[in-house]
């Protein structure tokens, strides 16, 4: 397995498809990425040679936020929605769906368990 930005990518994947593999890496920006890397989007990672993953790597880690550094700027983006008070940052508060969802049904994801009549009640 190929080890890109501290995840192990798939090695029997085409390179597009196992660079998705990395949190903030979709397939439009790994399409990208192979082009900036000369790699054919074809090949296997198994196929690829030190140098072209050597490549990737480097193009990753000067043009992209990847994995860690991408999941602490989004978390202290929800937490200073949360500290202005404002709708979003409500919403998350109040483990509701941020993105204009219904919720009078759906959204158990977010709401938990239904508490319906009887809920608490012991036999």
């Amino acid at each position: 397995m190929a080890r890109i930005a501290g995840v192990d990518i798939p090695n029997d994947k085409r390179v597009v498809i196992s660079l998705t593999y990395i949190y903030g890496i979709g397939s439009a920006s790994a399409r990208s990425i192979c082009e900036k890397a000369k790699i054919a989007p074809s090949v296997r990672v198994k196929d690829l040679t030190e140098e072209q993953g050597i490549d990737l790597r480097n193009i990753i880690e000067a043009e992209y936020k990847v994995e860690g550094e991408l999941r602490t700027e989004v978390s202290f983006n929800i937490k200073r929605m949360m500290d202005i008070n404002c709708y979003r940052g409500r919403r998350h508060k109040m483990g509701l769906p941020c993105h204009g969802q219904r919720t009078k049904t759906n959204a158990r994801i977010r709401k938990g368990p239904k508490k319906g009549p009887g809920a608490g009640r012991k036999k």
